[in-house]
């Protein structure tokens, strides 16, 4: 994998903004436009008046959102809402669900040399353009990372569990509990703390953050061209061991919005209950509902031909040929993937089941990708519980561009 820095890091100062509760937030990608005015009005700090800010979407527009989100950073800074570590460090990280059966997950927030894709970073998704150019006007406005991607390798790894697990033993002063009640817990580690070495060999799966990772090459290539190495050689990373740290891979389900409904394929079944209890990933068998003759939603289950994961195979067999990309809308919860149906948003919706982070690395080393919002890793770790600056001041330290 590329190599790890620490970074002095942009955290909010609760004295002044209230507690982390309020002001973070789940990455940009699974807020939905109701959550998201929820979001900005539980608080002038809230991290989403950054990441969606309100406003025109054309960023020569001086009013237009990022340019907004902008100098709603700088007054933060200058307030004292946010303030920046003062030295580099790396970060413990920590999500403990509330649900029963499920177990801690814990990390290393830090700076990461970007590379081009194909090296040891490894997407197992595709990305989309539109996603990108927004990230990447947001980016250049605001000059800040404000959510880290995340990153898996395969372990276990005991020296890096073990200095995390030593950090996690302290008290924290960053703590925040999330809307579906997983604890976020985050540990200052200082610099001289980790001894990152000997992960130069272990290739880095991107979990979540795809279209961020993109934007961050992006937005490296721009500023190298201007200003050569930076700051901006790097970007903002949550590495995980997936071997030592149990990480649910849940499905993010597709609504089809408009075309051809195949619906009457499969075999039919009474109800959602019943339909996601069929669904089998290593069988490829997904759920498909929709609008009955009567008005009211069916449901069947189907085991397409492919290999898994079954969202793979669902795209392969059916998706690609009926409902291309700009027709579809990807939701992570089932209930509401029904909810779009019956509100008549979508034709039909195509439920998948959970895989899990060894079958997707298995197409990632077949040199293989996968449809766009495909994994729903969880849980995901949360936007502001500390940002990166990518400024010429007090900032992380400069990352040497690799020899060509």
């Amino acid at each position: 994998m590329p190599r790890l820095f620490p970074f002095r890091g942009l955290v909010f100062d609760t004295a002044v903004t209230g507690s982390l509760d309020r002001v973070t937030a789940p990455p940009y990608d699974v807020i939905s436009d109701r959550l998201r005015l929820g979001y900005l009005q539980a608080s002038p700090f809230s991290v989403v008046h950054l990441d969606l800010a309100e406003g025109s979407d054309d960023p020569r527009d001086p009013a237009s959102r990022y340019a907004k989100a902008a100098d709603l950073l700088a007054d933060w800074e200058r307030r004292g809402a946010v303030r920046r570590a003062g030295e580099p460090c790396y970060y413990a990280y920590e999500m403990t669900p509330s649900l029963k059966g499920t177990s801690s997950v814990r990390g290393l927030i830090c700076a990461m040399e970007l590379e081009e894709w194909g090296g040891t970073v490894l997407p197992h998704e595709q990305v989309m353009e539109g996603p990108i150019r927004d990230r990447l006007e947001l980016l250049r406005a605001t000059r800040t990372h404000l959510s880290p991607v995340f990153g898996t390798i395969d372990g276990p790894d005991d020296r890096l569990g073990d200095r995390i697990g030593a950090a996690t033993t302290d008290r924290t002063t960053f703590e925040a509990t999330d809307e579906q009640g997983v604890l976020h817990r985050m540990w200052p580690m200082p610099n001289d703390a980790v001894d990152l070495a000997h992960l130069a060999d272990r290739p880095l799966l991107i979990a979540d953050g795809h279209h961020r990772y993109a934007t961050a090459l992006a937005y490296r290539n721009e500023r190298r061209r201007a200003d050569g190495p930076g700051p901006w050689d790097s970007v903002l990373t949550l590495v995980v061991d997936a071997t030592a740290e149990h990480l649910p891979v849940l499905p993010f389900h597709r609504l089809q919005l408009a075309g051809p409904v195949r619906a009457a394929i499969g075999s039919p079944t009474s109800s959602l209950e019943e339909t996601l209890d069929a669904l089998d990933d290593e069988r490829c068998t997904v759920g498909i509902a929709a609008v009955g003759p009567a008005g009211d939603i069916t449901y069947r289950v189907r085991s397409l031909d492919g290999e898994a994961p079954a969202v793979r195979a669902l795209h392969e067999t059916v998706l690609d040929e009926i409902a291309p990309t700009g027709s579809l809308r990807y939701v992570h919860d089932a209930d509401t993937a029904v909810a779009a149906l019956r509100d008549g948003d979508a034709v039909a919706a195509y439920l998948l089941p959970a895989t899990t982070a060894r079958r997707i690395r298995a197409v990632v080393e077949r040199g293989e990708r996968l449809p766009p919002k495909s994994t729903y890793f969880w849980p995901k770790p949360r936007t502001g519980m500390v940002m990166m600056p990518l400024d010429r001041g007090p900032a992380p330290p400069k990352v040497r561009a690799r020899a060509s």
